[in-house]
């Protein structure tokens, strides 16, 4: 007995990874959550992350990446007029009270799916992009293929229980990554309350469901949901330092306990980790020889800077770079992206930036062409 107490203690001095590995559970009363670094995608934490179940409103937000893509392409205006059909009034659920036949702007739509959780609003604006919720359910199916998503799929736009409606922490958390790179989303995501239907007799005041952004430092969205089936929900994202977390709560049983163990969750997040600049924005990283150019050579800036997330006190990784060139046509505004430059951890892609031109750059004409050409000749450059 003796001994086997001897052999017990040198393996905790030997191993005390294999211990301490586990750093606490976070989310107790969860069906399944996650925490991820949200431009890296890095799980920080998780349990049953891949676990199919009813995500509630959460399914909103990938309806609200459509609604994002089409206002970022121009194809739709945030002060566009929205006619509310038979349709959306009758949804039923949670409201901002459409009437059939109301006229009301997409900012307001807006407000209301991302602030109150509206259904009706999210129908009125999947007619408005897609022409019917049937349509617009699809075009949210052939989004989760393009992300990869593996345990997703839709079958209406609001969250409604239904079979066959399912989703994952996982997939939801990178689905309100991908939501995060249309920037304008915060904007009505971080608010805690707001009016629609300004300017009319109809003026109407609502409150933002995520009551996390009116008292967590940082936290600026992203969305909440209740059904029966999938109980209570959250997707909570925060940002201190230049570290962006998302985190996926799903299935309590009430709100407070969602709520508080939303906060440890964020909380774990912030302790644990921290963000290095590992190449600063509008540094050079390549300069370039470009055929046909008015000037010889043009420095590769990067667009944003390469950051990357880790564990505070940990030693730092070695990583290495990998650039890929765009197919270049001129002529180049500074600015342009004309590249990537990749992140590598062994062969797999930890990260990107673009990279961009320092300068204006035009064809050359068919003169300063043949003398570059000359000077190429006699410079040994060509044989």
């Amino acid at each position: 007995m003796k001994k086997l107490f001897v052999i017990i203690c040198l393996f905790l001095i030997i191993f005390p990874s294999v211990v301490f590995a586990y750093e606490g559970n976070f989310t107790p009363h969860a069906k399944s959550a996650v925490l991820i670094d949200a431009d890296t995608k890095e799980v920080l934490y998780g349990v049953d992350i891949h676990r199919r179940v009813s995500v509630a409103s959460l399914t909103k937000m990938m309806g609200l990446i459509l609604i994002m893509e089409k206002i970022e392409d121009g194809s739709l205006k945030i002060n566009e007029i929205v006619t509310v059909s038979k349709n959306a009034k009758e949804m039923g659920g949670t409201q901002i009270w459409l009437e059939e036949g109301e006229k009301i702007s997409v900012n307001d739509l807006l407000k209301g799916i991302t602030m109150a959780s509206a259904n009706d609003a999210m129908v009125a604006m999947a007619e408005k992009v897609s022409g019917t919720e049937e349509a617009f359910v699809k075009n949210m199916n052939k989004k989760a293929k393009e992300l990869g998503l593996k345990d997703t799929h839709f079958v209406n736009c609001v969250g409604f229980d239904e079979k066959d409606a399912y989703s994952s922490a996982y997939d939801m958390a990178l689905i309100a990554s991908e939501l995060l790179k249309h920037k304008k989303i915060l904007d009505y995501t971080s608010k805690y309350e707001s009016y629609i239907r300004e300017n009319t007799t109809n003026k109407t005041w609502i409150t933002n469901t995520n009551k996390l952004v009116n008292y967590y430092k940082g936290c600026d969205g992203l969305k909440t949901g209740y059904t029966d089936d999938a109980g209570s929900s959250t997707a909570v994202t925060a940002q201190r330092d230049g570290l962006r977390i998302i985190g996926i709560l799903l299935g309590y049983s009430d709100t407070k306990t969602r709520n508080n163990e939303a906060v440890s969750l964020l909380d774990y997040g912030f302790s644990q980790y921290n963000t290095r600049v590992l190449i600063s924005k509008n540094k050079t990283v390549k300069r370039i020889s470009l055929n046909k150019a008015d000037v010889n050579k043009v420095n590769l800036l990067l667009k944003n800077d390469l950051v990357i997330i880790q564990k505070i006190g940990s030693n730092p990784k070695k990583y290495t770079y990998k650039i890929k060139l765009k197919s270049i046509s001129f002529p180049i505004k500074k600015g342009d992206t004309l590249g990537v430059i990749y992140l590598m951890d062994n062969h797999k892609i930890v990260k990107s930036v673009d990279l961009i031109s320092d300068s204006n750059v035009l064809k050359a004409n068919f003169f300063k062409q043949y003398y570059n050409i000359l000077k190429d000749v006699f410079s040994g450059n060509i044989y």
